[in-house]
């Protein structure tokens, strides 16, 4: 009683920094963002979230991101003009709306990198594998059709988890999987650990049975190991890169060849491991009708309209990002978007060489963009969400002036009021 007397309850500030709430719905978004099975999808909802909190303490563009958002602007003027023809049909409407969105969360996403980059990544990174989990486990569920869950999360006998399409799920991997590797041949997770953590991911990437996505997640592995070798501090560093390498592959090897000891399992593969299918070849195949556009594209300055490929050519999709640009985007969309492909290769191999504290985030996230670019000439790519989230980053990065990457300033603290 007499220490209550000389020393009694006051009221106490429980510190909750802006920063911090910041990077909770920056983690929100990034989760959100493994779930595309139903339109709109959450991500849409968390990110007017994520922007109503940023938009309250203001967000800073760099002028480096100019170029950014008038290539962006420009391909979606254009599908603006190329829906022009077409404003009675709801489907082309809302592929136009769905662009213009995506440029917004880009152009967001870059201009946030301005402060606490690196606090910000990790967050998103984190994130991004809780999502990956999630849309991995899905995946497997249905695959095994476990529970009945085959109608829901497969397509076509291939795990698409919470995807509408196998191929954008095992694309979406690609990053976390990419990550956790990378850490692992850094030395900030044991092998052990590493190996348990992308042990879904790989999986539900696996039983995706997509090429693209295999050859993403392969190449992109390759080049982030190359990249992290490079960029080393010292011998040691490299030593390490090298074993962990080793391990890594013949871990993988081992998981895939007791996977194919199943026939079912090695027969879909076996299919699917095919550089050309069915309808790819033909004059009416996939490549057939990429080079039979060519010349209409060329008479049609704008563009089939947005979603009118496919009635022009039995149905089918381009399948290949660039055709679909002058398509549903015109000669205008075309050609920024063949822009903003050139511009963000140069900002992007610029990026990963320069030394700072969010040097192995740009290794990482540049890997998996540089591959998913070059995948663009397999699949549409243009309504991928994770593409517009690592191509903001990207340029958000490079943005950056050298100097603020060791120390960002953060923001102020926001006190909040309790009572004890």
């Amino acid at each position: 009683m007499s220490a209550l007397a000389q020393h009694p309850p006051r009221n106490e500030r429980l510190i909750v920094s802006y920063d911090a709430i910041k990077r909770g719905t920056l983690w929100l978004l990034a989760v959100s963002s493994g779930i595309a099975l139903i339109e709109p999808s959450p991500y849409e909802f968390v990110f007017l979230l994520v922007l109503f909190v940023f938009a309250l303490t203001g967000i800073r563009f760099s002028q480096k991101l100019l170029p950014f958002a008038l290539l962006l602007l420009g391909y979606n003027i254009g599908g603006i003009f190329s829906l022009i023809p077409w404003m009675d049909e709801s489907a082309s409407v809302r592929f136009t709306a769905v662009s213009v969105y995506l440029m917004i969360t880009a152009v967001f996403l870059a201009g946030i990198m301005s402060q606490d980059a690196a606090a910000r990544l990790e967050t998103l990174r984190r994130g991004y594998l809780f999502a990956a989990w999630v849309s991995g486990i899905a995946a497997l569920l249905g695959y095994f059709d476990i529970a009945g869950l085959g109608e829901i999360f497969t397509l076509y006998g291939r795990a698409s988890g919470t995807f509408k399409d196998p191929n954008v799920l095992g694309s979406y991997l690609a990053l976390p999987i990419v990550y956790v590797l990378q850490r692992v041949m850094t030395g900030q997770t044991g092998i052990v650990r590493g190996l348990v953590t992308i042990s879904i991911p790989l999986a539900a990437v696996f039983f995706a049975f997509s090429r693209g996505a295999w050859g993403v997640l392969a190449v992109a592995t390759v080049l982030m190991t190359a990249l992290t070798f490079l960029t080393a501090p010292n011998a040691a560093a490299r030593a390490r890169i090298v074993a962990m390498s080793v391990i890594a592959l013949l871990a993988v090897t081992a998981a895939l060849l007791v996977a194919l000891s199943f026939e079912e399992v090695r027969a879909i593969f076996e299919l699917r491991a095919s550089l050309v299918q069915d309808y790819d070849g033909g004059v009416t195949g996939r490549f057939g009708n990429q080079w039979r556009a060519i010349p209409m594209l060329l008479e049609a300055p704008n563009g089939l309209g947005p979603l009118r490929f496919r009635w022009h050519f039995n149905q089918a999709d381009p399948h290949n990002v660039y055709i679909n640009a002058f398509a549903s985007y015109g000669w205008l969309g075309g050609l920024a978007w063949l822009g903003l492909t050139v511009a963000t290769c140069y900002v992007g191999w610029r990026l990963v060489f320069r030394r700072g504290a969010t040097q192995l985030h740009a290794i990482a996230i540049w890997s998996v963009l540089f591959v998913t670019i070059l995948q663009g000439f397999q699949i549409d790519t243009d309504h991928w969400r994770h593409l517009y989230l690592l191509m903001g980053l990207v340029w958000g990065l490079a943005a950056l002036p050298p100097e603020s990457e060791a120390a960002n300033a953060p923001a102020q603290p926001l006190p909040l009021r309790t009572t004890t």
